[in-house]
């Protein structure tokens, strides 16, 4: 088994994963904070809830690896930040990779690093910024036995201002399966506007795991039952944010979540979870 697999066995439990993301601080945007503004209370919370993974930046990983305990969640390591998020967009966007991304992984011990593929309207530099980010990550994840989880994400702008994701499947499938293309060893992609379409995806990404992004706030039951249609359809787990950092209860979301991906419970179990 390559140092890599071993990495992967951590994140993977029977194949499923659940990752919390709580690296919304990473981009600058004011309202990501809700619900973590207390980085160290959060990251208890969730550490006692007992998810597979939790996801940090380079400033906050070392929260979660000191905590003192054998079974806590791994670590999923980001490594770039970009300025894409918010009502306003600037002029001027980036997206910037740490430095040694890989080597500080390892010496954090993570078990996989994460960085976006950002495809944005009329922002190609934004695009070929993350391809240049993730070809340099592959060749030191290869160097070093680290795995690589690779976000794709389409943007579509909104009326109001700012950036959106587009669920629409014509655009997310060739973005996953550049992903797949550039060396992902796990896939992080968005749900498509129609869950029926998302065998789509999970046929595009091969024999690579897709775990499906959370986005912005929606209703207990929705999330839950997007999880269920995604589960059913081949999707190896899910990476949720805002959904459980931002909920009233997070470690009773994160709990009713587990059970849907670890004991097959039905959406109704897991809403009994929540209340």
């Amino acid at each position: 088994m390559s140092d890599a697999s071993i990495r992967l066995s951590r994140l993977f439990n029977k194949g499923r994963c659940l990752d919390i993301a709580v690296d919304h601080g990473f981009f600058g945007e004011g309202s990501f904070l809700a619900g973590i503004e207390d980085m160290d209370s959060a990251i208890k919370t969730l550490v006692n809830a007992a998810p597979d993974a939790i996801q940090l930046t380079i400033g906050q990983a070392r929260k979660l690896q000191n905590v003192d305990q054998k079974d806590r969640p791994s670590l999923v390591l980001r490594t770039d930040v970009a300025n894409i998020y918010g009502k306003k967009l600037p002029d001027h966007m980036f997206s910037i990779s740490i430095e040694e991304p890989v080597l500080t992984a390892v010496r954090l011990d993570a078990a996989i690093v994460v960085v976006n593929l950002l495809d944005l309207p009329s922002r190609p530099e934004m695009l070929e910024a993350c391809i240049r980010n993730i070809v340099k990550l592959r060749a030191q994840c290869d160097h070093y036995g680290m795995p690589l989880m690779v976000e794709p994400l389409v943007m579509k702008e909104t009326n109001g201002g700012g950036y959106a994701s587009d669920g629409a499947p014509e655009k997310v499938i060739p973005l996953v399966r550049q992903a797949v293309e550039l060396g992902a060893d796990v896939i992080k992609a968005d749900p498509t506007d129609d869950p029926k379409d998302y065998v789509h995806v999970i046929k595009t990404a091969g024999n690579i795991p897709v775990l499906v992004r959370g986005g912005g706030r929606v209703p207990d039951e929705e999330l839950l039952n997007r999880t269920q249609e995604v589960l059913n359809m081949g999707a190896a787990g899910i990476v949720y944010g805002r959904n459980i950092i931002q909920h009233a209860t997070p470690d009773k979301m994160t709990r009713a979540l587990m059970s849907m991906l670890h004991e097959g419970a039905s959406v109704q179990s897991a809403l009994a979870i929540l209340k």
